[in-house]
């Protein structure tokens, strides 16, 4: 199996959503920041990435069709030269409501502060991209519209979907020259649903700090 389509949109941009509809239309699995939790392994490869040093893309993503939303966003050049037949989703919103979502959900507590591997990872792959000043609302959004200009600049537009995901199907199976699904595009991962589910994730973890023998 090899990416047949790459996200180059940051997170909190219906990436998500993209992936849902991606596995919907028969290029999935699609890696997404979801699966870095469940692979050990995988902070390992990013942190290396973003390290610059050299990555066995093909290992990264054995199993996967695709790929969305960071850490993965961080490295859509590498991959898009990497996988030369994909093509590139950019996922784009109001950068304003971009900010605010990422106040409430991603950025909400800084890397700095979570727990290794996952933090130092993020820190390097994500964190780096706004300088850590992730509560900086002027400079985050500088970020966010230079690289949605930059993935324009540098993705030939015949392999690039520039996408927001409330234009529905239509772009989307365009690009890939599938048939439109009768069902609506799936929504996920408002703010709301990662609240909740970034709280299900720390009571699961306290449940296995606490069952676990004292040393």
């Amino acid at each position: 199996m090899t990416l047949s389509v790459i996200g180059a949109g940051f997170g909190r941009t219906g990436t998500l959503s993209l992936k849902l509809a991606l596995e919907q239309l028969g290029f999935g699995p699609c890696y997404h920041m979801v699966e870095v939790f469940k692979n050990p392994k995988a902070p390992g490869y990013w942190e290396a990435a973003a390290n610059r040093m050299p990555v066995d893309w093909a290992e990264v993503f054995a199993g996967y069709g695709s790929t969305v939303d960071w850490p993965s966003a961080t490295f859509y050049r590498e991959l898009a030269e990497a996988y030369p037949e994909a093509k590139v989703v950019l996922t784009v919103r109001d950068p304003k409501a971009w900010f605010a979502s990422t106040q409430a959900t991603i950025f909400k507590h800084d890397f700095s502060g979570q727990p290794a591997p996952f933090g130092p990872m993020a820190a390097k792959v994500i964190g780096r991209l706004f300088d850590q000043r992730m509560h900086d609302e002027a400079h985050c959004i500088e970020v966010f519209n230079r690289h949605n200009e930059t993935v324009q600049q540098v993705i030939p537009k015949d392999r690039l979907l520039v996408y927001d995901l409330a234009e529905g199907w239509g772009p989307l199976c365009a690009l890939l020259g599938v048939e439109a699904p009768a069902t609506p595009i799936p929504k996920a991962n408002t703010t709301e649903d990662f609240q909740r589910a970034m709280a299900g994730r720390a009571e699961e973890m306290i449940k296995q700090q606490t069952a676990a023998p004292n040393t």
